[in-house]
């Protein structure tokens, strides 16, 4: 694959930041992504691949080193799946929602409350992207990756992908590395068929985000459609015209605490509690039972608080911004950090500090940032 010419990378990058790297390739099979990523490992260069650049803040001086573009395209329904459900693989550079807009049409239930989310399905995993409840975690079979250290690609299942809250054994999180340096090539997902009629909405925190009452039937098409009407409403779908929707959507993540930390915070901030340890069933014979049974053993479950409501209670409210920056919190929804316009990557890092600064110090937590920092220092 040659070398194209090097562009700015705030083109590719929804907050629009980012010089032009030293080198830039473009691959758009997967012959031509391995090839490229072979290359760039025998010679020891620094690399990144760039998917929709939706989870991405990239620094203002160049990346010295080759970004590879990934613009592999398709889906194939695949034998294999279970009665009910359907089985499909999905390049990496195939864009996600065009994928959850072909599963609605399909009638393929599992991913449609993830509508709107900007970006490949490649990068899907690597964050365990999610929204209203769903997450890729919940459907997601399996992956194809090319390691680094090997250069060999394999076939890897979700459970050993690590995957936690926004978070993989792939994610190169703030200040650290990842525990696993590959290159996602596809991934396979499980969908439910349930066709274009009604069905009931599973999650709690789906059918609030919707207005829907336990036990309400609705179709896919119908959640598509709402789910993209909310995250309109939040800024966060991409519009040219709309400066607020430049951006990488939550800039925080939302914190995950002990249930001790969590009672120290104001009452009313919004948490959920994280899946709880279950205890296996003890199985006590009759002709050894005593009367006595032990006690269980209690287990301290993390919550997930709110960021935007700690972010809007520290004092930084919507549409809030630092005197003369052309960076700004989205008037539309606290978590969002956009570029109204020029603003550089440093401006955009001055914001997101202070914003951590102001909530360690109302709340004694410090929010980590969600995207993938390039260049750029907290």
């Amino acid at each position: 694959m040659a070398e194209v010419d090097s562009l700015p990378l705030a083109r590719f990058t929804t907050l629009r930041t980012g010089a032009a790297p030293e080198r830039m390739r473009e691959a758009r099979t997967r012959a031509e992504l391995l090839d490229a990523l072979h290359e760039i490992w025998a010679d020891r260069d620094e690399w990144f691949v760039l998917g929709g650049g939706s989870n991405l803040f990239v620094g203002d001086e160049p990346f010295d080193g080759t970004v590879v573009r990934v613009l592999t395209q398709g889906i194939e329904r695949l034998p294999g799946a279970s009665a009910g459900t359907a089985r499909v693989r999905v390049e990496a550079g195939h864009d996600w929602d065009a994928l959850v807009a072909y599963t609605v049409a399909e009638g393929l239930a599992g991913i449609e409350a993830m509508s709107g989310i900007p970006g490949t399905v490649g990068a899907a995993p690597v964050q365990n992207v999610g929204a209203y409840g769903q997450d890729i975690a919940q459907t997601l079979v399996e992956v194809e990756l090319v390691d680094e250290a090997s250069g060999e690609v394999s076939v890897v299942p979700a459970a050993d992908l690590g995957l936690g809250f926004r978070t993989s054994v792939l994610k190169h999180h703030y200040g650290s590395v990842p525990a696993r340096r590959a290159v996602i090539l596809s991934v396979t997902l499980d969908l439910l068929e349930v066709g274009h009629g009604d069905h009931p909405v599973r999650g709690e925190q789906l059918r609030q985000a919707l207005g829907l009452e336990p036990g309400s039937s609705v179709s896919l098409g119908w959640v598509r459609d709402h789910v993209l009407s909310t995250r309109r409403r939040k800024g966060m779908v991409l519009d040219e015209a709309d400066a607020d929707t430049a951006s990488a959507g939550s800039f925080f993540q939302n914190a995950i605490v002990s249930e001790q930390f969590a009672r120290s915070l104001p009452p009313e901030c919004p948490r959920w509690p994280l899946q709880p340890t279950i205890e296996p069933v003890r199985v006590i014979p009759l002709d050894r039972f005593d009367g006595w049974v032990p006690a269980p053993v209690a287990h301290a479950v993390d919550v997930k608080v709110s960021a935007a409501w700690l972010i809007e209670h520290a004092g930084i409210g919507k549409g809030f911004r630092l005197p003369r920056s052309r960076a700004a919190v989205s008037s539309k929804h606290a978590l969002a950090l956009t570029n109204q316009g020029g603003a550089s990557a440093a401006e955009l890092a001055e914001l997101a500090r202070f914003i951590q600064q102001r909530v360690q110090q109302e709340f004694g937590l410090i929010l980590q940032p969600e995207p993938v920092l390039v260049g750029v220092e907290l």
